[in-house]
C-alpha cells in the first residue's frame, strides 16, 4: 500500500481522521508495518501497551474476560480501525485481548514515536480528545439502548452493526460467526440466538446458509432493531 493510499485509509476510518495532512504524513512515516496470520493473538488483556495498531487490512476481533471468566466480545475490526488505544494513551494494561480473524497487515506506532509527533503537531492532541469523546459517547449511547430492548430487538440492532461495518455489499455478512460467538457479542445466550434466528429465517427476514448470515429484509430488521417495549 503506497503512502497515498495509507494516508486516505487513515483520513476516512480511523482515529486520526480529523487529523490534517501533514500529521498523518508524519504518523505514516514514523510507522511500522507488521503483519499477523489468522488466528495470531495481537494482543493480551492485562499485558502493558505501548504499541498502537492501525489496521490496514484484514479483520480481528476484540474481547475480554469478565470477572467470571466468561469471555465477552466487544467489537470486531477491519481496515482503518485503530486497536490498543485505551492503553497506549494512559500506560496501563491492555483492557482487551484482540485476535486475527483473517491475514492482517498493519501500521503500528510507538509511544516515544507518538510523543515526538505530538511535539511536532500539538493540535493532533485535541484531535484525538475529540474522536475518542465522540467514541465514548457512541458508546455509552449503544449501551443505554442496549438496555432497553429485548432480545430481538438487540440481535437485530447488533446484525446491523456487522452489516454496516462488513458486509459483501449483498447483505451478506463477511463474519461467519457460531451462535455462541454472535450470543458472546450481543449479551444473550445460545438458545436465545437460535431461537430468534430461526424465527427470521422463517419470515424470510435472513437466511442462513452454512453458518453465513444473510440479511434479505433490510428494512424488516430496521424496524425490528427500533422496537421498543
Amino acid at each position: 500500500m503506497h503512502a497515498h493510499e495509507l494516508q486516505k485509509l487513515l483520513s476516512q476510518h480511523s482515529l486520526f481522521a480529523d487529523s490534517d495532512d501533514d500529521a498523518l504524513a508524519a504518523i505514516i512515516l514514523r510507522g511500522h508495518l507488521v503483519t499477523a496470520q489468522e488466528g495470531d493473538v495481537l494482543l493480551h488483556q492485562g499485558d502493558k501497551g505501548d504499541i498502537l495498531y492501525i489496521i490496514l487490512s484484514g479483520m480481528a476481533r476484540i474481547s475480554m474476560v469478565a470477572s467470571n471468566g466468561h469471555e465477552i466480545v466487544l467489537d470486531y475490526a477491519e481496515a482503518g480501525h485503530v486497536i490498543g488505544e485505551i492503553a497506549f494513551l494512559d500506560g496501563g494494561e491492555r483492557s482487551a485481548s484482540v485476535d486475527a480473524l483473517s491475514d492482517m497487515t498493519m501500521l503500528t506506532l510507538s509511544r516515544d514515536a507518538f510523543a515526538e509527533i505530538l511535539g511536532s503537531y500539538p493540535d493532533l492532541a485535541m484531535q484525538l480528545m475529540k474522536a475518542l469523546a465522540r467514541r465514548l459517547r457512541q458508546t455509552n449511547e449503544i449501551v443505554e439502548a442496549d438496555r432497553a430492548f429485548r432480545s430481538g430487538p438487540r440481535l437485530a440492532r447488533y446484525l446491523l452493526r456487522l452489516m454496516l461495518s462488513g458486509s459483501e455489499g449483498d447483505g451478506r455478512l463477511k463474519l461467519k460467526l457460531s451462535q455462541s460467538e454472535l450470543g458472546n457479542f450481543v449479551g444473550l445466550s445460545r438458545e436465545q440466538i437460535n431461537r430468534q434466528l430461526s424465527a427470521w429465517s422463517e419470515h424470510d427476514v435472513i437466511s442462513i446458509d452454512s453458518g453465513n448470515i444473510h440479511i434479505k429484509d433490510q428494512e424488516m430488521l430496521m424496524e425490528i432493531a427500533e422496537a421498543i417495549p
